[in-house]
């Protein structure tokens, strides 16, 4: 009995607590069977599963989403693995040759893209290694390797010469720079042998007109052809150089308008010697870094490539060699009038899809040449002459792209006016003063020594008897009769024998003028009289361009030699160094020189410019500057050569004694720049080449 009792509370206990377990003695609404139900049974949790996976099935458009991103995600992969790929040429079903001899071919006809003054690049085992000679500047550049391939197979020896040859090749760099600077610095000595270095002016430009070209926002003219035409595309752009020249910089500014446009823009420098890497980097303009396989594989994708100079021929020749339907895609613009460029260019000429001219002359002396070698051209050539930019006809006082409300082209005259006096006066100049000024590279091609020569003719000899057709096309008449002229000279004689000059120093300048040397503070500065004793015009020259790259050592050399023999000339001589800012170089001027030799110059871009500026021209007779330069409108053309010399000097001194004759010439080229000269007449032939030569959308 006490047993039954014993086990009956138990058997109790253990049931309750059972039941209390399983929930089932539990009240549904008392917190105990919240507490124990709150989680989801495995029963529960199976059919939500289940659940979820009907509900993805029953969903299909996640499904064919997913699918869709993947395809896509392929597709890039593949694009991607394309463009950037090493065996290209076999996915397009071409040059699919073993990837050993196109490695040969392209490294051995590399070389002669590699030969740069001012970068060596060394091409060892991983392609990494380059020297740099000249400083280091901050340009935007495609951030990829040169994209050269290394040959498995390199011999040991080869491999322990590298570095013998990388060292020679920099020391051979250094010394050819040690040897222009050194004579650079003979030309900056402030002596009265090498005459005296001014500028460059570019500061006193933005103070004085309150402007600067950083300051701008674009130039293109977004209704026009040209941007409706450009807008989207993808364009190469091949600089043989950096020099600060005119194809140089004639392509960085197409460059900076098509970027301008909604273009986009990649340039290919097969040479960096030059100051132009700062000025691309400025204005934005992508700089690739290789010069072989990555700029090709740029090119490829591109709507077109323009050639800027008959020296990219060896680019062209590899990069069709490499996509030999690259040639359908290239325009061709070439700066140069030499046979030497015809030569290194002819085996290429056919392969292109245009060929594009600056002068009517230049376009057919190069076909008389492919006609001598017979070469079939793909098209008939196109011309396109340069122009004037935006930055100086807005400062020429022309209506451009760049003129605002407080910057009309009327107060832009006003300003140049001001800027004239300021660069002047920094120059040490008067109203006196006659500035003749000669912008381009020193070189025997430029004519700057027989330029000097004639100045000394000028300044110096008696002068020959100005041609009638001069004075008679300008309408200059002499007032004086003869009878007055005798008494003016015998007053000019008893003048000079009152100021104890040597009767010998007193020449005769025309018929009506003559030329009188006084002493003044222990110097001799030759002045001129009209027929009326006023004083006329002292002459002054300027060349520049110094510290450019392609400048040649021995003909500058040349120059300070004639300098050195002639103090009086090196007195009335000035210089100005390299820089793409002459908007106040031509507002100083009064006559500018384009003294080019051989064929003569294939445009002049700067011709135009000094026009713009309305400076009368001194040009040789051939080349472009006989189409650009009317004789006895525009500007006076003499001679080639030496014959050239007395000739040009006799036109200086018909200048320099007619101050009129000057004004009316500047005003007629002025008058022929706003015809023909300006951007918008360049780049409205553009359009046609652009039409004919770019891909179809």
């Amino acid at each position: 009995m006490e047993e039954r009792l014993s086990k009956g509370p138990s058997s109790l206990r253990q049931g309750s607590l059972k039941s209390s377990l399983s929930g089932r003695s539990t009240p549904k609404g008392s917190p105990t069977y919240r507490r124990l139900n709150s989680s989801r049974t495995p029963r529960r949790e199976a059919r939500g599963g289940a659940g979820g996976t009907q509900w993805f099935r029953s969903n299909r458009v996640v499904y064919w989403l997913l699918l869709i991103t993947l395809w896509a995600y392929l597709g890039f992969y593949v694009q991607s693995r394309w463009a950037h790929g090493h065996k290209k040429e076999e996915f397009l079903g071409f040059n699919g040759g073993p990837r050993d001899k196109l490695v040969d071919a392209e490294q051995n006809t590399r070389r002669d893209l590699l030969t740069d003054d001012s970068l060596v690049a060394v091409n060892n085992i991983t392609n990494k290694t380059q020297v740099h000679v000249d400083r280091k500047i901050d340009v935007i550049l495609a951030k990829k390797g040169n994209g050269f391939t290394s040959r498995k197979k390199r011999s040991k020896r080869r491999r322990r010469n590298l570095p013998k040859v990388r060292d020679k090749l920099k020391a051979k760099t250094n010394t050819a720079n040690s040897d222009a600077e050194g004579q650079e610095l003979e030309i900056l000595q402030k002596n009265s042998t090498f005459g005296l270095l001014v500028g460059p002016f570019g500061s006193l430009e933005d103070r004085v007109l309150e402007w600067s070209p950083e300051k701008r926002s674009g130039t293109c003219d977004r209704k026009g052809d040209f941007a409706r035409l450009v807008w989207s595309r993808r364009l190469v752009l091949v600089f043989h150089e950096l020099s600060m020249t005119g194809a140089p910089i004639s392509m960085m500014e197409l460059a900076t308008e098509l970027l301008s446009c909604g273009a986009t823009v990649s340039a290919v420098v097969l040479s960096k010697k030059g100051g132009l890497m700062s000025e691309l980097a400025r204005r934005r303009i992508k700089v690739i870094e290789d010069r072989a396989d990555l700029s090709f594989k740029t090119a490829m994708k591109a709507d077109l490539v323009i050639a800027g100079s008959a020296v990219c021929a060896s680019w062209i020749d590899q990069y069709i060699a490499h996509f030999p339907a690259g040639g359908s895609q290239i325009a061709w613009w070439i700066m140069e009038n030499r046979r030497e460029y015809f030569d290194r260019s002819k085996l290429v000429l056919h392969r292109v899809k245009m060929l594009i001219f600056l002068s009517e002359l230049q376009s057919k002396q190069w076909l008389t040449w492919c006609q001598e070698e017979n070469i079939k051209l793909r098209s008939q050539p196109a011309l396109v002459p340069l122009a004037v930019n935006d930055e100086l006809a807005f400062v020429a006082g022309f209506p451009c792209s760049l003129n605002t409300p407080s910057a009309s082209s009327v107060k832009m005259l006003e300003k140049r006016q001001l800027l004239r006096d300021a660069v002047r006066k920094e120059m040490g100049l008067t109203e006196n003063d006659m500035l003749v000024i000669s912008l381009s590279s020193i070189n025997a091609g430029k004519g700057q020594l027989f330029l000097l020569e004639s100045a000394d003719l000028a300044m110096n000899e008696d002068p020959l008897q100005t041609g009638s057709e001069v004075k008679k096309s300008l309408d200059i008449r002499q007032d004086q009769s003869s009878l007055s002229v005798k008494h003016h000279l015998r007053g000019l004689h008893q003048k000079s024998r009152n100021l104890d000059v040597s009767s010998t120093n007193l020449r005769l300048f025309t018929s009506v003028n003559t030329t009188n040397a006084v002493s003044i503070n222990g110097t001799h500065r030759r002045k001129m009289y009209d027929s009326k004793g006023a004083q006329e015009q002292a002459l002054k020259i300027l060349i520049g361009s110094v510290g450019s790259k392609s400048n040649k050592i021995p003909y500058v050399k040349e120059i300070l030699s004639f300098l050195s023999q002639h103090a009086k000339l090196s007195e009335s001589v000035l210089w100005t160094p390299a820089t793409t800012r002459v908007a106040s170089l031509y507002s100083a001027a009064d006559v500018y020189v384009m003294n080019s030799q051989g064929l003569g110059e294939t445009f002049g871009r700067v011709t135009v410019e000094a026009m713009a500026f309305g400076l009368p021209v001194l040009g040789t007779d051939g080349g472009g500057t006989k189409e650009i330069v009317e004789h006895n409108v525009t500007g006076l053309l003499h001679p080639m050569g030496h014959p050239g010399t007395r000739v040009l000097a006799e036109n200086l001194r018909f200048l320099l004694k007619n101050p009129n004759a000057r004004k009316q010439m500047g005003m007629e080229g002025r008058k022929m720049v706003e015809r023909k000269y300006l951007k918008r007449h360049m780049y409205k032939r553009f359009v046609e080449v652009l039409t004919k030569c770019m891909r179809s959308k």
